[in-house]
């Protein structure tokens, strides 16, 4: 018999017990003793996996939130970007009605410029500019007052006669838009261009359009 197991005979011997039940009361505190250790260690275990697995899944959340936190800020950023582009052309837009309405307003004084700002109201390209320019030189030197008593022919475009100019506004005698506006509508329905119109108004001898 082994020493433990003496110690175990004796000390249950007391109570009365085997040899035998001596040896098994022995194996039984053995286990009992043990055994919580083991159950311990694996309840720790399983533990230890559960929170890894939870730090996986928070990690996983924190990089899809990563993930849609920069694609938010893309998105918030490609809208500043059209944001800022779209305010600028509208600054141009506006840049662009305020100088016309400024050289329209001011159209006696620099008849050129109101011409310049109209051109394109008529689909005339900047391209025609020179031809205008030429045109209307010859005709009255851009001159809103200037008439022609021999033939009645009035204002800037020289419109025959000049109460032509009405259909363009009430002003034509003293509004050089008006005219220029008139001329040029005048200009587009017979000639298609400017161009074309210088071009006629030279091969004529005298020069008219």
């Amino acid at each position: 018999m082994s020493a433990s197991l003496a110690l175990a005979a004796i000390g249950v011997g007391a109570a009365g017990l085997t040899v035998g039940e001596a040896h098994e009361a022995n194996a039984a505190a053995s286990y009992s003793f043990n055994a919580p250790a083991v159950s311990r260690t694996g309840v720790q275990s399983d533990e230890a996996i559960e929170n890894a697995k939870q730090i996986a899944s928070e990690r996983g959340r924190a990089v899809r939130l990563a993930e849609t936190t920069a694609e938010q800020h893309e998105k918030a950023r490609e809208r500043a970007v059209k944001l800022a582009a779209q305010r600028k052309a509208a600054e141009q837009r506006a840049a662009r009605a305020a100088q016309r309405k400024k050289l329209l307003s001011s159209a006696q004084s620099n008849p050129k410029g109101a011409a310049r700002a109209l051109l394109a109201d008529f689909g005339f390209s900047a391209s025609q500019w020179g031809c205008l320019e030429q045109l209307w030189n010859g005709e009255s030197m851009w001159n809103y007052k200037a008439y022609n008593a021999s033939s009645g022919a009035a204002g800037i475009p020289q419109a025959l006669p000049g109460s032509k100019m009405a259909s363009a506004g009430a002003d034509w005698r003293t509004n050089p838009a008006t005219q220029i506006k008139w001329g040029l509508g005048y200009i587009k329905n017979t000639y298609g261009t400017p161009c074309n119109a210088w071009n006629t108004w030279q091969s004529r001898s005298p020069h008219w359009y």
